[in-house]
């Protein structure tokens, strides 16, 4: 047995299913009540609304970001990486990679009075992979795990069916936040509208389209080693306004009706940056930056050249510059650089290049060109669907999308744009009825690729694999690298497995998305989590 008392070895794509039904609606921000030195109660506008509180069913980034508030888990990942106890004081790795044995803290108490226990690590996976669970994200996250073994009141057993490293990293994440057993065998479904973990903030109340309300946990003494104090909360509460319009929570912030906004525009910044009060927080997002997923198992988009055309055909660097001020950087890869094992040897390699896309199309027999300049091969028009929802095309998504749209036409490639309701949106994605999705998530682990392009990650099984991608020679470095315990040996399988989706055109990276919140100055101590969600436990108002 390999054991861990305070490290281990190295270890915001949601779900498809789950990324396709979501709606944001305007509310009156402010209501909650601010006090002066002492904690006071922090109020916090986002620019989404989570579909449930139970971590282990919704794969939402809004979602994660709530649910740290109130849910701890078994270890914390650091800002360098690093994993460090938390509800777990050590814990042993068995030498085949297939059993995770964790000792847990003995003064532990669930919002509801359950003490944490070996049970309650138990209740907490058996639920996430529990058919009626229909967890949308975390299921599909550990397809490895088979059960988990009560060893005593405070020793708990995992065992998966195959090695996976990354689980560390895994269990640190929101997503695993570790529930009381108590409620999730009272009612399963009330735990989406009624969370109960043993975090900082106490669940206190949810009004639908408007806001989450959470109150100081007094009896919380139990934060993670890089936390910058001990006890309970600094702040009395945070109250999660949902105000999904831009102009709106800037309004709000400018004016004091709330103490700190997410997704500030970055056109916005440098005025925030020149108002005296206040000022603004950013943390570079780790995971898969912004992607279009390309559909290759349907044409036009089975044809490589075509796919590798669009690399070319659009001048991502000056979209990205242009919407986002440099605040958001032109992606090349499919993992972001703040991801570890990114490989930089992606950079560069897909320049604007019209030329070479007009080659690559020539190549692909579309020499004809319609009436409107695009152009046709046997009579018929080069044309891509991409069909999106709204509520999903925040930071200026859909200005992004039409000039992505505008280039592509240059090039003679016929990009249709549509927006619909969630119902036709979703029955569209999942019959694979479409040519581009969209897509980010945050994850500090470069396996976040394997959800997005393994042939077993099809969104039939939880994963993110939207059209299916089946590529044997990426299959074999995706799983292995998930499975060595050797970092180097990892670096090298992941760093091949991003340079052969680039090569194969799998997925056109956009930009690398960074987390920009803006502050007043009253308020101190927000942090940011190995995700970049901000986190509210050594969080006060000052003044």
């Amino acid at each position: 047995m390999r054991r861990h008392p305070g490290r281990a070895r190295r270890a915001r794509p949601a779900a498809l299913l789950a990324l396709l039904v979501v709606a944001a609606t305007a509310c009156a921000p402010g209501t909650g009540a601010r006090s002066g030195a002492g904690g006071g109660r922090i109020v916090y506008a986002v620019d989404s609304q989570p579909d449930c509180l139970d971590p282990q069913v919704s794969p939402y980034d809004i979602t994660a970001v709530i649910d740290r508030n109130i849910f701890d888990s078994l270890v914390s990942t650091d800002a360098d990486g690093r994993l460090r106890p938390w509800l777990a004081t050590s814990w042993e790795v068995s030498d085949d990679g297939l059993e995770y044995t964790f000792r847990l803290r003995e003064d532990v108490r669930f919002h509801d009075g359950t003490p944490l226990t070996a049970d309650a690590v138990k209740a907490t996976l058996d639920h996430t992979v529990a058919p009626e669970t229909k967890s949308q994200y975390a299921a599909g996250l550990i397809s490895m795990y088979r059960d988990t073994t009560v060893v005593d009141p405070y020793t708990a057993r995992i065992a998966l069916t195959r090695p996976y490293p990354p689980l560390l990293q895994l269990l640190s994440t929101a997503v695993f936040g570790i529930q009381s057993p108590t409620a999730l065998r009272a009612d399963q479904g009330r735990t989406c509208g009624h969370p109960v973990g043993s975090g900082p903030f106490v669940f206190a109340d949810w009004a639908r389209n408007r806001r989450v309300v959470l109150d100081r946990n007094p009896a919380y003494q139990w934060a993670p080693e890089d936390a910058g104090h001990t006890g309970p909360a600094r702040a009395e509460g945070l109250t999660v306004e949902f105000v999904p319009e831009a102009a709106s929570r800037f309004g709000a912030l400018s004016s004091g009706q709330v103490d700190i906004a997410a997704a500030i525009p970055p056109g916005s910044i440098s005025r925030l940056a020149h108002a005296d009060g206040f000022r603004f927080l950013q943390a570079p997002q780790p995971g898969a930056p912004y992607l279009l997923l390309l559909n290759p198992a349907r044409a036009p988009l089975d044809d490589l050249r075509v796919r590798q055309a669009l690399q070319y055909a659009v001048r991502y660097d000056d979209l990205v510059r242009a919407l986002y001020s440099g605040r958001h950087q032109r992606a090349w890869g499919v993992l972001s650089p703040a991801t570890p094992g990114y490989n930089r040897a992606v950079e560069g390699a897909t320049p604007y290049d019209p030329g070479r896309a007009a080659a690559l199309l020539d190549a692909a027999g579309w020499t004809g060109r319609d009436d409107a300049g695009y152009r046709t091969r046997d009579g018929r028009r080069l044309s891509i669907e991409w069909p999106y929802m709204t509520s999903l095309m925040r930071d200026q998504r859909v200005l992004l999308a039409q000039g992505i749209q505008a280039d592509a036409r240059r090039a003679g490639i016929e990009i249709r744009l549509t927006a619909h309701e969630p119902g036709t949106y979703l029955k569209k994605a999942l019959s694979r009825d479409a040519d581009i999705l969209a897509f980010s998530w945050n994850r500090a682990d470069p396996d976040v690729m394997r959800t997005y392009f393994a042939s077993d990650q099809t969104a039939d099984k939880g994963g993110s694999n939207a059209f299916g991608v089946s590529d044997p020679e990426l299959d074999a470095w995706l799983r292995e690298a998930s499975a060595t315990s050797d970092p180097a040996r990892r670096d090298a399988l992941d760093g091949r497995a991003q340079l052969r989706i680039q090569q194969q055109a799998y997925a056109l990276p956009v930009y690398a998305p960074t987390t920009l919140v803006g502050a007043a100055d009253r308020v101190r101590g927000v942090t940011f989590d190995a995700q970049a969600y901000p986190r509210f436990y050594d969080a006060r108002l000052e003044g």
